[in-house]
């Protein structure tokens, strides 16, 4: 069939299987270009599917040639209907690990379930033995408690007062106010329970009881911060109060792992195009601004350059990790530099649907967004017939 981008709002709801195939060879390619990474031998990724959780995986991979395990709940295709991007990313890396004779296996279903972890668990004493990684990913926005059989929903929303400020659609790339009126607890309460941290701590005890951690494993977990102009429904709102959660069960996994001497840390990473920012008023914008100041000043990074210098620079280099004041390792440096962060400021108080396409870079973010399913690869023939019916060789 021929598949082209249908959009509903910030979601496309077609992917490409050759572009996916594409955006996966192309970031192993980066991997391989700068050189090994003295990174684990045994990784486990919860959440391996797309973004960060993906390109930790390639890197791991390529970088390391590390053994993986990739968790992720993602929709395989039927005839005449594409599979979710993250399916088609998972069969490319697979395809590309088996290639290169790496390790590679994968368990598609509910991360958050006793039973896609009793499943991984069983797959890990029966393969690798022990893990030396352990990455967390996930990106969902909806949790079925494993204990309470709760269904919890996230939200993003303001705490105390109603946000009001700018934000663009970036497919008309017309710029208007938005308002989000303010939570609830109960909306807290369940954000927390989705993003926060005690689904990465359950994965960690239930590896720990089985002895599947590996003397001195680590685990990460990715977060953000990001600026002021975002701070009121970002990291004051709902999600951040699920990040400050997230980050406060680093010390407590740190605690647990001390007998096995290994350790847990949270990455606070760049603002990137994924379908979770796309959905995040005022995030849009931001973004478009922040990436033409990056580009001009040459530090603009992707997911995968992101992830291989935390990896490089930060998780291996044979010293030890270097932390902020909180204790999070800081990969969002470049962005929070004061200098590209005042440029954004004076940007912002400019931006008009009539001066974005000069002062930010809609092209860019757009671009991005159609990556993500794999839309506008170079060396991608989109006007030929593609296979939709792409299987993920060693899924459990």
């Amino acid at each position: 069939m021929i598949i082209e981008p249908r959009m509903r709002g910030f979601i496309c709801l077609t992917s490409h299987p050759d572009g996916c195939a594409q955006s996966v060879k192309n970031q192993i390619e980066y991997i391989k270009s700068k050189g090994d990474i003295n990174g684990a031998k045994k990784v486990l990724v919860i959440g391996a599917s797309t973004g960060f959780g993906l390109s930790s995986r390639i890197t791991a991979a390529f970088g390391s040639n590390a053994a993986t395990i990739g968790v992720f709940f993602e929709k395989p295709p039927t005839v005449g209907r594409p599979g979710s991007p993250g399916w088609y990313n998972s069969a490319a890396f697979e395809n590309e690990a088996s290639k290169a004779g790496l390790y590679a296996k994968s368990i598609n279903g509910d991360a958050f379930s006793n039973e896609i972890k009793k499943q991984t668990l069983d797959l890990i004493k029966s393969d690798l033995g022990q893990i030396d990684l352990i990455i967390y990913s996930l990106a969902s926005p909806v949790r079925l408690h494993p204990v309470t059989g709760v269904l919890h929903r996230s939200v993003l929303k303001p705490i105390g007062q109603k946000f009001t400020n700018k934000t663009v659609d970036f497919h008309t790339g017309i710029v208007s106010e938005v308002s989000i009126e303010p939570c609830t607890e109960e909306d807290i309460t369940n954000t927390i329970a989705v993003m926060g941290g005690e689904d990465w701590a359950m994965w960690i005890d239930a590896l720990k009881a089985e002895n599947l951690l590996a003397e001195g494993a680590s685990t990460v977990a990715y977060s953000y911060i990001g600026p002021s102009l975002t701070e009121a429904v970002y990291r004051k709102g709902t999600i951040g109060q699920a990040k400050d959660h997230l980050e406060a069960t680093a010390f407590e996994i740190t605690d647990s792992l001390k007998s096995i001497g290994g350790k847990a840390f949270v990455s606070v990473n760049k603002a990137l195009v994924t379908q979770a920012s796309s959905a995040i008023p005022v995030i849009p914008l931001y973004i478009s601004l922040l990436y033409k100041i990056m580009k001009e000043e040459g530090i603009h990074e992707g997911c995968i350059e992101q992830i291989q210098r935390l990896f490089q620079e930060r998780l291996y280099t044979g010293n030890e990790i270097p932390t902020d004041e909180k204790g999070r390792i800081r990969i969002d440096d470049w962005e929070m530099r004061p200098d590209v962060q005042e440029k954004v400021a004076a940007l912002w108080k400019l931006a008009t649907t009539e001066t974005l396409p000069e002062i930010g870079d809609l092209i860019g973010y757009k671009k991005d967004f159609l990556n993500l399913f794999g839309f506008e690869f170079e060396g991608v023939d989109y006007a030929a017939e593609a296979n939709e019916m792409v299987a993920v060789s060693s899924i459990v």
